[in-house]
């Protein structure tokens, strides 16, 4: 059986970066972010949800979800983001599963699931341990604006549509501070991988 990590923080704290020292060091990755997107493409279902309920206003001309005017609404609505929710992560949870049986022979696979505590996965019993990549609030939303390129406004109305990053730190069982160079971050992931290794 593999010992599953699942791999969350705020947005724009360096879960990608995470993705990618893992991917190097031959650990399979499981993105629920690639999961959701995938869902949402035409005829798929998270897309059938979202047509039915939000309506067809939300489409793009060739079919595909408008995922900025999809957003707009949700980031300003906690009711339709409630909602958008509910449609959304048991389908995504339910891809999830699937993929991890797949990697059932791997020693360590890794979930990154940015919305892990939010969308209630932690309660489903489905990984081993809990990584939480942190940052100063300071610098998560300066990180924020620069890479998605929003107002300071939009970037905290992101931040506070997810659980404090101070309460994730609590749920956690391993919290990485993400504060220095790319290097820095990939020294501190692999002291993680080898004591997970020896405790397993």
């Amino acid at each position: 059986m593999s010992y599953v990590l699942a791999l969350t923080g705020g947005i724009a704290t360096g879960k990608s970066t995470a993705d990618q020292f893992f991917k190097a060091n031959k650990i399979p990755v499981i993105d629920d972010d690639q999961i959701a997107h995938d869902l949402m493409e035409p005829g798929q279902a998270s897309w059938q949800a979202i047509k039915d309920y939000f309506g067809s206003e939300y489409l793009n001309d060739d079919q595909k979800i408008n995922r900025k005017k999809l957003g707009q609404l949700v980031f300003k609505d906690s009711r339709a983001l409630t909602k958008l929710n509910e449609l959304t992560h048991p389908l995504i949870f339910l891809q999830t599963k699937k993929l991890l049986n797949q990697y059932q022979a791997q020693p360590i696979v890794i979930l990154d699931v940015p919305l892990y505590f939010e969308s209630g996965m932690d309660k489903k019993d489905i990984a081993d341990g809990v990584l939480v990549i942190t940052l100063p609030e300071k610098m998560q939303l300066q990180r924020l604006k620069e890479r998605n390129h929003l107002t300071d406004e939009e970037a905290r109305i992101r931040m506070q549509s997810q659980l404090p990053m101070v309460k994730k730190e609590q749920l956690a069982d391993f919290v990485i501070e993400n504060t220095g160079t790319i290097k820095e971050l990939e020294n501190k992931l692999a002291q993680l991988l080898v004591k997970i290794r020896e405790e397993g």
